[in-house]
């Protein structure tokens, strides 16, 4: 409406402006050319032109050639018995005109461009320090929404994440969210496509999922539903409405598509944020539990020393009982050491002294620390002597602990009266020690899961004496030492569990020991 009374306005202004002309210089035609008149008219339809254009300025330059044929030109007021030279005047004339409010009409338009693509690039320059100066994402998404409802001329804007469930997604918006936007977002956020709905209710589908392309499309709609996308896949909707219709132009589509860009980046930014805190909540909540955990696996040790001795002592003096006591202590005893070297290792408290060690000190090392498991069964020993000795860089007691374990673990799944085989060779910079039993295995379900701290097979009954730790150290501690430690079904029955360590030459141990 505005924009109409404006062209009127000039139009009745410049019409104005001609007709005055012509009233000044009509007394003093015969003393006057053509040129006089043609020039000042061409003045006012250039004038027309920028105030109305193009349609303006064609009419003022065809009313201002009658005008001049009629009051100007010999005869004055008739329209005939013109020479062809003054016909070459009033077709230049109007030639000329024709031109000038052309080039104009284009000047014009390219300005208003130029201002256009002005204006959007200072409205995202406006929205990057708006995103930059809050310090949550909701605000960030609220300055987003304002600034698109005011960069738009929209009446509201709402910015809805679809990651999270409905309950727990912190709407941003400007304005009044009605039913319609919530079926326009819904459509958009499942077709992926901007969904656009005219001010008669009618619902249009863009054919593309960006919005810049040229389309069939009204270019005036009351509501529009821009997906938005990271990496893509849909991560919300950006829905803009207007009371009156809103102009959908080529530049406020390339503004649209920018501001819906900054949405989409804040709504990513929520949702890091949100996982961010999460995760410092579950580490500091893992961290706090540790410290619990230590703290009460170190208290635990002094009474429970105390319970072992004073059960040792009834022992001794016959008591049944108190040899129950002792060996119930015992294996709570060991339960404790486990959940102190899981604490430590969770923490990072322990400490490591790599050096060089042989295999052999390491295996018998271990072969006496199991003799009191065996219960009936035995252990195989099969070194590798092709090479003089072999020799790894590991710490010593931390490594017996695994080989320990990988035992003790073998020897509770092995049939009374069976044997467990333990090997120790060398493979490239690798060296390889394998505990190998005859036990019923791992079912290929569990296997994935048999290094988790606390893992019990399904089958196991419930009072083993064991917390389902050992293994779980026992990786842990080869990880630590640059290690690993590795599950294989053995071939005809039983499983296979190999540490690797890293190796190191005879001419080190040699070094090592002259210095």
């Amino acid at each position: 409406m505005k924009d109409w009374r404006s062209k009127a306005g000039g139009s009745v202004f410049w019409g104005g402006m001609l007709a005055l002309s012509t009233i000044i210089m009509l007394p003093s035609r015969a003393d006057i050319n053509e040129t006089h008149p043609s020039l000042t008219m061409l003045l006012v339809v250039l004038g027309g032109s920028i105030a109305g254009g193009r349609a303006l300025g064609f009419t003022l330059a065809v009313v201002s050639s009658l005008l001049i044929d009629y009051y100007f030109q010999v005869p004055y007021e008739l329209f005939i018995g013109n020479t062809p030279l003054d016909w070459v005047v009033l077709l230049a004339f109007l030639a000329t005109a024709f031109v000038t409010t052309e080039l104009f009409t284009r000047a014009r338009k390219q300005a208003e461009a130029a201002e256009a693509r002005a204006r959007e690039i200072e409205a995202l320059s406006r929205l990057g320090a708006e995103s930059l100066q809050y310090a949550t994402a909701g605000e960030t998404l609220d300055a987003i929404a304002s600034l698109v409802r005011t960069a738009t001329g929209a009446d509201a804007c709402t910015i809805v994440p679809s990651t999270l469930p409905t309950s727990a997604r912190p709407i941003a918006t400007s304005g009044i969210e009605s039913v319609l936007e919530r079926n326009a977002s819904e459509r958009a956020i499942t077709t992926g496509r901007p969904v656009l709905v005219s001010s008669d209710n009618v619902v249009f589908e863009h054919p593309s999922d960006d919005i810049t392309r040229t389309s069939a499309l009204p270019k005036r709609v009351q509501l529009l539903a821009l997906p938005l996308r990271a990496e893509e896949k849909i991560i919300g909707v950006l829905i803009v409405r207007g009371e009156a219709a809103l102009v959908l132009d080529p530049p406020r589509r390339r503004l649209l598509a920018a501001l819906g860009y900054y949405a989409a980046l804040g709504i990513e930014r929520m949702r890091l944020m949100t996982e961010a805190a999460k995760s410092e909540a579950l580490s500091e909540a893992q961290r706090a539990k540790n410290e619990v955990f230590a703290s009460v696996s170190h208290d635990l040790r002094t009474p429970i020393t105390t319970i072992k001795v004073l059960a040792q002592s009834g022992a001794e003096r016959g008591e049944e009982s108190s040899i129950a006591i002792a060996e119930q202590a015992e294996r709570l005893a060991r339960m404790v050491a486990d959940l102190l070297e899981v604490s430590k290792l969770r923490t990072g408290s322990f400490t490591l002294a790599p050096e060089l060690n042989t295999a052999d000190d390491l295996v018998g090392a271990a072969l006496r620390q199991a003799q009191g498991i065996l219960n009936g069964r035995r252990i195989d020993v099969q070194i590798d002597f092709s090479s003089p000795a072999l020799v790894g860089r590991f710490d010593f007691v931390h490594t017996l602990r695994i080989v320990g374990n990988l035992l003790d673990n073998a020897l509770r799944h092995t049939p009374e009266g069976g044997t467990v085989e333990l090997r120790a060779e060398r493979e490239g910079p690798w060296l390889l020690l394998t505990v190998a039993d005859r036990g019923p295995g791992v079912a290929v379900e569990e296997r994935h899961r048999i290094f988790e701290p606390f893992y019990r097979p399904a089958d196991a009954t419930p009072d083993t004496g064991h917390a389902g730790l050992g293994l779980s150290i026992a990786r842990s501690l080869a990880d630590v030492q640059g290690g690993t430690v590795a599950y294989f079904e053995r071939a005809g029955g039983g499983s296979v569990f190999q540490l690797r360590l890293p190796a190191a030459d005879v001419d080190d141990l040699s070094d090592n020991l002259n210095a």
